[in-house]
């Protein structure tokens, strides 16, 4: 009777610890399954900043003459920038700068004048609709005699901040779409996440004919847990 019930604990004690090592085993074949994908969102926004910078320049013999006329080109670009819709102390004027053709020895100045005076006025504000519409009038400065150099405005979009939360979440979603379809294809099933990245934003241009459209794109990478 003793020898059935030894038998009968010892057959029971290797049941139990054959599941414990084959439970022991899933458990390890499964601790480093995981999946690691991608996740992308992105938005076409207006830019929200603007940065103009508007150059202009005369060229003489006679130093006062010269700072008289720039002077005047100045204001002639202030009162147009301000009829425009821009204001005052969004416009800061760098002091001029003379370029003498003379003063070096080894050049050979062979114009008719020998002093190029420039001066760059910068347009830094919000009103990007205005802006665009001051661009496309400027031609009205040549009526006036004031010609324009490098006017090439820089578009920003600088309120991306407020987007972030809801961009991230966005590209998680995606990834983790991503991850349920790779888990269907192996027959596992979609764990917890694992390890998630903050994301990389990105901003750029939409296209080079519209500065002034921006692409904003952030790509997350994530690492989900699979199982049977």
């Amino acid at each position: 009777m003793n020898r059935i019930r030894e038998a009968a604990i010892l057959a029971i004690g290797i049941i139990l610890l054959g599941w414990f090592i084959k439970s022991g085993i899933d458990n390890f074949s499964n601790k480093d399954r995981k999946v690691t994908v991608k996740g992308l969102a992105e938005r076409e926004v207006k830019a929200d900043k603007v940065i103009w910078s508007i150059s202009t320049n005369d060229m003489g013999n006679d130093l006062p003459t010269l700072y008289q006329s720039i002077n005047e080109k100045t204001s002639k670009i202030k009162a147009f920038l301000k009829q425009n819709g821009i204001d005052e102390q969004e416009v800061t004027v760098n002091p001029p700068t003379v370029n003498d053709l003379e003063s070096n020895q080894w050049s050979e100045n062979r114009k008719n004048f020998r002093y190029i005076i420039n001066t760059t006025l910068t347009v830094s504000t919000k009103k990007v609709d205005l802006v665009k519409t001051a661009i496309f009038r400027q031609a009205e400065l040549l009526k006036q005699g004031v010609a324009i150099e490098g006017s090439n405005p820089q578009y920003e979009y600088v309120s991306f901040q407020q987007m972030k939360p809801e961009m991230m979440e966005e590209a998680i979603k995606n990834a983790q779409k991503t991850a349920e379809q790779f888990a269907k294809a192996s027959d596992s099933e979609l764990g917890k996440i694992q390890t998630a990245g903050q994301g990389q934003f990105e901003i750029g241009d939409r296209d080079q004919n519209t500065p002034y459209i921006k692409k904003v794109r952030v790509v997350t990478t994530v690492t989900y847990s699979l199982s049977d």
